[in-house]
């Protein structure tokens, strides 16, 4: 799908099929959740711009690249946003941080949104939102109009997984930010979760029903 990258390295893919798995644990989920998202991470800031800088090495100087620019910012999508979010920490420690508090209505399948803190600047910035799933997409989508009325202008969705009806509304609202998953489930059910799907990925990683 065009805007949609599917990340299908075979260590994804591996962790992915055992964080299907029903049968695995609260704690081994959210370990492989923040396993995925160091993986992911590589591939979302593949095009990173770089700049040098003068530094000394133990064997002498050298002119060696850096990231260019103001700080990255990742924007989780609360609550199941922050299991991606660890992980991508753990590689960019620098980062600043975005919340989006967020839940569906599960009569209405539509957001409500409770809690938004941004850092400044956010025009001048490259901002990573993450939510483990695109479902309906209808938070997702919020969740960007918030970002962009606040000044974002260049925007990466990262997700998990994604269901064909949630990336064909995403990129019609905003065809301007790219998506990046690791799989393209078969669809949404009756109750906007995907299929096959892995459940509800809040309630598995903190182990709430």
């Amino acid at each position: 799908m065009q805007g949609v990258t599917v990340i299908d390295h075979p260590l994804i893919q591996h962790k992915l099929t055992l964080m299907r798995d029903k049968a695995t644990s609260t704690a081994g989920f959210r370990t492989l959740l923040r396993e995925i998202a160091h993986l992911m991470c590589y591939e979302v800031t593949r095009d990173l711009p770089l700049e040098t800088v003068a530094i000394e090495t133990p064997m002498g100087p050298m002119d060696a690249p850096i990231i260019k620019g103001k700080k990255l910012v990742f924007a989780s999508i609360l609550r199941a946003g922050n299991g991606l979010l660890d992980g991508m920490l753990d590689l960019v420690p620098a980062a600043r941080v975005a919340h989006v508090g967020i839940y569906r209505d599960h009569d209405t399948l539509q957001p409500v949104e409770y809690y938004f803190k941004a850092p400044g600047e956010l025009e001048n910035r490259l901002i990573i939102v993450v939510d483990p799933m695109l479902a309906t997409g209808n938070s997702a989508i919020a969740a960007i109009d918030r970002l962009k009325r606040r000044g974002a202008n260049n925007l990466r969705f990262l997700c998990l997984l994604a269901a064909p009806e949630g990336i064909e509304k995403f990129t019609r609202v905003h065809p301007d930010v790219p998506i990046f998953t690791t799989a393209i489930d078969s669809h949404l059910n009756e109750k906007g979760y995907i299929v096959p799907g892995l459940g509800d990925a809040g309630d598995r990683m903190y182990g709430t029903k």
